[in-house]
């Protein structure tokens, strides 16, 4: 809505996980850098965690844009699913028929379709995202699929995907054996200060307009203090910074305007502390109990001063669409003033032409018949003859 007042062509600060805007902070490059040298290297499990928002999916994203055709990619979203419902959805993805076929026909099927892709050439990749979902017990199902192998490599390469939380179920004990097996292992972690005010700019950069805005001193400060460098976290900030400072017609992140924004995610949090007086440690976005909640309420608070704002934004367009249209009238009006001001001007000139033609005709009433008395007074009241 806001994007054309700032001179964008797309929302700089959308929540939609788009490749096209990802910004490559150290954590975020090294990370990618792992995933690429795993993906070439045909390591067999691969990891990935990062916190609620830090810009996972994304990274894998990005990712997947850079695989070549030799690769048959598998993905994986839903995870709150049994062994057997995994399988039948990582074989649907692949394009394998799954109705009506128990667990040890899957795993055929499955296998038989990885010799053949590994005969013609093809990786096969496996992504499972939202792993920390995942039971101990699927999970040991998962290192069963990497037994799946020719004479020299993997037919599988795996790649878990998942919250801080996925960490510490793979440190369990009867998991030992598929801790063993992850080669490639990752986090994301937060953006530091110089880095989430480089990422502000990037985004706003490639949405068509750098300097879209001008940020006001300490403005930067302000969004990582209440972001704390987390990506899905500095869209929300900024994409409400932007409708406030488009709401007000301003391109200046003023202090007052920052600091009225920066009041929502505190309230927030204080709300959550209040609820919950013990929780402690890590801010808000980062509880492993429900961070995720969290940011989805905090959206929320945000989407419903969003809706607040815009009713007084289009009520503010209503009564400046009613002053044009006011001063169009108006301009109207003096124009069809002027124009008639200009026809008279031009009467009045005829008309003086004539009185002057008329007195130097002598004899101008003698020519007229008597029988029109009429006429010859309207001339001697008109042009004094």
């Amino acid at each position: 809505m806001y994007e054309s007042f700032f001179g964008l062509h797309s929302k700089p600060f959308d929540l939609v996980p788009d490749p096209r805007f990802l910004y490559l902070g150290r954590a975020h490059q090294k990370a990618l850098n792992y995933l690429r040298y795993g993906i070439e290297e045909g390591a067999g499990f691969v990891l990935l965690t990062g916190e609620v928002g830090s810009g996972k999916t994304t990274i894998i994203r990005n990712l997947i844009g850079e695989l070549d055709t030799g690769v048959c990619l598998a993905m994986v979203f839903n995870t709150r699913v049994s062994g057997e419902q995994l399988l039948s959805l990582i074989n649907d993805d692949f394009g394998l028929e799954t109705v009506g076929k128990d667990k040890v026909t899957l795993l055929r099927d499955l296998n038989d379709f990885l010799i053949a892709r590994h005969a013609e050439g093809c990786r096969s990749i496996l992504i499972i995202d939202e792993a920390q979902n995942l039971s101990p017990e699927t999970l040991e199902e998962v290192r069963l699929l990497s037994n799946l192998e020719a004479a020299h490599s993997k037919l599988l390469q795996i790649i878990l995907v998942g919250q801080p939380e996925l960490q510490k179920v793979l440190a369990r004990s009867d998991l030992r054996q598929l801790r063993q097996r992850i080669s490639i292992n990752c986090n994301l972690d937060p953006l530091n200060r110089q880095e989430t005010e480089n990422y502000i700019l990037h985004r706003l950069e490639l949405a068509g307009n750098r300097e879209a805005v001008r940020f006001a001193e300490g403005a930067f400060d302000v969004i990582f203090k209440h972001s704390r460098g987390t990506p899905r976290l500095i869209n929300i900030f900024c994409d409400f910074l932007l409708l406030a400072a488009f709401a007000e017609s301003t391109t200046v992140l003023h202090p007052e305007l920052v600091e009225e924004v920066a009041g929502e995610f505190s309230t927030r949090e204080a709300s959550i502390r209040e609820k919950d007086p013990t929780a402690s440690g890590p801010p808000m976005g980062a509880e492993e109990n429900g961070s995720w909640k969290d940011i989805l309420s905090l959206i929320e608070d945000l989407q419903d001063r969003q809706q607040k704002l815009m009713g007084r934004f289009v009520l503010q367009e209503k009564m400046i669409k009613s002053l044009i249209d006011g001063q169009r009238e108006v301009a109207k009006q003096k124009a069809e003033n002027l124009r008639m001001e200009e026809t008279l001007s031009g009467i009045s000139r005829q008309l003086s032409d004539l009185r002057t033609g008329l007195r130097f005709s002598s004899g101008i009433r003698s020519e007229l018949p008597e029988k029109e008395p009429e006429k010859k007074g309207f001339l001697e009241r008109l042009f004094g003859v």
